[in-house]
């Protein structure tokens, strides 16, 4: 076998990428340490759902100007929300997550199936909060904004709507339109479970100004990440027992 004669050269270069070595694992190491923390990675798998209203052959409401449907903007802003709220660290269910509604067949009988199978969904999951995602529309077209339901037989559902109106309305606040208030309601995506439930009316497809910016991607971004910022703060004041 051949000697292998260790000079002071090869000593040297070990010891340089021992110390190389040593730094890029030390570096990695502060890496981690640095590195952002999901919101709720540390707490017990917080559980949102995430109901897009609306679906199939109901569209829902339209915009006045563009004829978009509300099924569509609600699918789509769920799907932003999904986003932000998965990347936080909340473990999150979509009641719908493509175009269709969850009825069997479009026969009588339809939006009933559909209600009750958005029930089953959130039974099944035993979530934290539900969020249900819907566009809003009124007679007068001067009316713009944001505005969250929920209901008064439910004793957290007013801090969840309550922190969530108030980002909302700093959002809209940027383009424009005036705050708007949380307000009770009597649906049944507020009352068909007890968990915390709140309706969000994203914007009024009734007026102009409103339709024009929920057609924009961007500003669908904005309002999902001002609802999860909105379920954030609930949450730092609730605690994960919401």
């Amino acid at each position: 076998m051949r000697k292998i004669k260790i000079t002071e050269k090869s000593t040297f270069a070990a010891l340089l990428l021992a110390l190389i070595l040593f730094v890029a694992a030390f570096s990695l190491s502060l890496g981690a340490l640095s590195a952002p923390v999901p919101v709720f990675a540390v707490k017990n798998a917080l559980t949102i759902v995430l109901d897009a209203g609306h679906g199939g052959i109901d569209g829902g409401v339209s915009g006045r100007k563009t004829g978009v449907k509300e099924s569509d903007l609600n699918l789509a802003i769920t799907l932003e929300l999904k986003e932000i709220l998965t990347d936080a660290g909340f473990e999150v269910v979509l009641t719908r997550k493509t175009e269709a509604g969850l009825y069997d067949t479009a026969t009588k009988g339809f939006k009933k199936r559909d209600m009750q199978r958005r029930k089953e969904i959130i039974e099944e999951a035993k979530p934290n909060l539900v969020l249900s995602i819907h566009q809003n529309y009124y007679p007068s077209s001067s009316t713009r904004g944001a505005q969250v339901f929920y209901s008064k037989n439910h004793e957290k559902a007013q801090g969840l709507a309550k922190a969530v109106q108030g980002k909302l309305n700093t959002l809209y606040s940027s383009v424009g339109a005036k705050p708007r208030t949380e307000h009770t309601g009597e649906y049944f995506m507020l009352e068909c479970t007890p968990y915390t439930s709140v309706i969000v009316e994203c914007g009024f497809l009734s007026n102009p100004l409103d339709e024009k910016l929920l057609n924009k991607e961007n500003f669908r971004r904005k309002l999902a990440s001002a609802i999860a910022a909105g379920v954030t703060a609930y949450l730092e004041t609730e605690g994960s027992s919401a």
